[in-house]
Parts: C-alpha cells; structure tokens; sequence
C-alpha cells in the first residue's frame, strides 16, 4: 500500500484491473485505493508479471504492506517453494524507489478476481456516496464500463440523495486525517515564516494582453504564473524543493509542485503537477484544469499524492491578504500567495496605487534559513517582473 501523503495511515483497496499472469509496464494502474480523501489510481513502477495478489478487494491494510508480488521479466514462479518462516515482507508494487525481491515468499494467493465490469473510481465514490449498488448501473462508456454520469443519472432516477449522516462521518474523518498530519508536521518541523508584497502590474498586464487574444478555454490564469515562478526559482534555491528523511535534507530532481485544492466535502488536498519549471504556461493551464477537475470527481493517480516535493497554496479568492500555511512532511517548504489588491506602491521614487499579492514562505529551519528563505521569495518577485519569460 503506497503513501499517499502524510495524512494517510491505511487505505482500501477498491478494484483490481490486474490478475495472476498479467504483464505490467512501468507507470500501469493496477489498483484502485480508497482513502479518505480521493479514490486514488495506484501505478506500479516495475516491469513483470503479476504473481499473486495479497489482499482482496473491500480489505482495508496499513501504508506499507504488500498488495502484490510480481515476477523479473523471464522469471519463472517457483515450483514447490518453501513455507516462510515469519511473515514475508516485500515492496508495494506502487513503490518507484525501491526493489522487490527477485522470488517473492510463499504466501497463499487470493483468489484471482473474476472479470468485473469497468467502474472509473469517480463513478464507484460517487455511488457509494449516493448510496446506489453499483452493479444496478447501467454503463454507457467504453464497452458498457460505468461512468460518473451513469452514476448520477441511476442517483437522479432513484431520487436518491447523500445520507446527511454519512457525509458528516466522511467530513470528520477528512478532518481528523489533516489534523494528525499538521500536528506532526507543527510537532516535527522547526517553522520559520517570511512574506513579501509582489507587485503584479506588469504580470497581470501581460496576462490581459494574452488573453485578449485567446478564446475563453485557452485563457491563462494568474495561478499558472505564480507556479512556473516558484518552480523555476527552485533552480537557484534547491533547499526548498525535496524532503527531510533519515535525518538530512534529500533535494528533488525536478519541482512537482503540490497545489492545494479544496475539497466539496471540506478540507484540502494538494496533489501534484509534475516538471512544472521545464512546462509552458500553456500546458500547466490544462494540467492545473484537468487535475482540479478530478479532485473535484474524487479520482486522482497515485503519483500525484505520493510525489510532491513543495506545494504551493492561493487562497486569494476567498479574500485573504495572506496565508501562512503548514509544510505536509517530508517536505520542506511551502509557499502561499493571498488575494491580488490594489495597495499604494512606491517605485522610482513615487507613490502610486498598484496592484500587488502577499507571498509567504513556510520553511523547515533544518534544512534553510531566513537568509535564503528571503533570497527565494525575492527571486519570485523578479520572475514575475518578467512573465513573458516564463
């Protein structure tokens, strides 16, 4: 079972789309987990065949045990192979850093599942949110498989609504899960917090001119300018972008920035958009779209929520001047901007009204310092002076 971020203890497995026998590739989904925030695709990082499946379908298992064990491409299962001992420990077939055994132990295999009906994971939430037998749900998608539509449609035949009960319970259980994480993280991590007013005029007016050319669908948002700028100010200032594990600080390869995004139910998950810095704004508009959209459907990719290495929060439209968040562990830093409002600005020796935003920095003191804490947020600021850069 991956780690699906700092909040997660345990998830459920929802839905096998693998069987004894099966070949993988690197980056397939092969399960469906639910956890308590989004039904999450789980994607395997190793080539092979599928050996046995370890846990059934409705079992819920901590983070870190073993959902399945898979075959070396040309390996061969053993034929009579020894009982173990003690229990067998392998890697999650979700986990990208680490190896497997090359014989996986002898354990008694479940079952292989029969064939089931395709069920996308948005659908199978929302039908168990309504409270509708999901088998009673005729598909319409791709060979007859149930979509989130399908779904609604049964709910709306049905005259069925959430059971008010119900949702209070999925709230309290999203709130308890953030809460465990943040008392680690306030717990664990020496805070330090900085902010910076930014002046936006020259971003937001570049921005007017672009979009004046653009349709409505291919318009840009400010939101992608402030993340191509944070993730490219992590070239220069590396100690904000990777983990504390182990004692030490583990930079990232690349800044897959973590973006808060509220959830209907209440609380906030802030999986990943990968690469962000080496993106163009055009393609970060469709992946921020697409990736609130399936927040919002409840139906994300394991990668997304185990890989974040520094999540950027903008609570601006909700009003605030500013927000100082809390790092999610391992990470170490996390970056907020508030609401873009007109402030009086002095530059060059003269004071006008401009338009600027309150960036913030939340910081693990471990692994930076306010010195280069400053530096960074200073480097945002001369990125956005020069958005037709980015």
């Amino acid at each position: 079972m991956p780690s699906l971020g700092s909040d997660m203890d345990e998830g459920k497995l929802d839905e096998w789309l693998v069987k004894p026998g099966d070949a993988i590739e690197r980056g397939q989904v092969v399960a469906v987990v639910e956890t308590t925030k989004a039904a999450v695709d789980v994607e395997c990082w190793h080539e092979g065949t599928v050996h046995d499946l370890r846990v059934s379908v409705g079992e819920t298992v901590p983070v870190g045990a073993v959902l399945a064990t898979l075959l070396e491409p040309g390996e061969t299962a053993p034929s009579a192979p020894a009982a173990p001992s003690a229990p067998a420990v392998a890697t999650p077939v979700a986990a990208p850093a680490e190896r497997r055994p090359a014989a996986p132990p002898s354990v008694a295999p479940v079952a292989a599942p029969a064939e089931r009906r395709r069920v996308s994971p948005a659908a199978r939430r929302e039908a168990q949110e309504l409270g509708i037998d999901i088998a009673s749900v005729e598909g319409t998608g791709p060979g007859d498989s149930v979509t989130l539509d399908d779904v609604r449609r049964s709910g709306e035949r049905a005259q069925s609504t959430p059971s008010p009960l119900a949702a209070v319970d999925k709230t309290a259980d999203i709130r308890t899960a953030i809460a465990a994480a943040m008392s680690r993280s306030k717990r664990e991590i020496p805070h330090y917090y900085l902010a910076e007013e930014i002046s936006l005029d020259k971003a937001l007016a570049w921005l007017e001119e672009q979009n004046a050319q653009r349709s409505v669908t291919e318009r840009l948002l400010l939101a992608v300018l402030q993340l191509k700028a944070v993730a490219v100010a992590t070239r220069k200032f590396q100690e904000m972008n990777g983990f504390w594990q182990d004692g030490g600080f583990r930079p990232a390869p690349a800044p897959h920035l973590g973006v808060a995004i509220s959830l209907r139910q209440g609380g906030l998950i802030a999986p990943a958009i990968h690469n962000v810095a080496d993106k163009s704004l055009d393609q970060l508009m469709s992946d921020l779209l697409d990736l609130v959209k399936r927040v919002r459907a409840g139906s994300l990719r394991s990668s997304e929520m185990s890989d974040p290495t520094l999540t950027v929060t903008n609570l601006g439209d909700q009003g605030v001047d500013s927000v100082f968040g809390v790092i999610y562990p391992p990470q170490v830093a996390l970056v907020g901007f508030g609401k873009p409002k007109e402030r009086p600005w002095a530059e060059a020796g003269e004071l006008r009204v401009g338009r600027t935003v309150i960036a913030s920095l939340a910081a693990d003191h471990r692994a930076s310092d306010g010195h280069r804490g400053a530096l960074f947020l200073s480097e945002i600021h001369e990125l956005l002076q020069h958005p037709e850069q980015l």
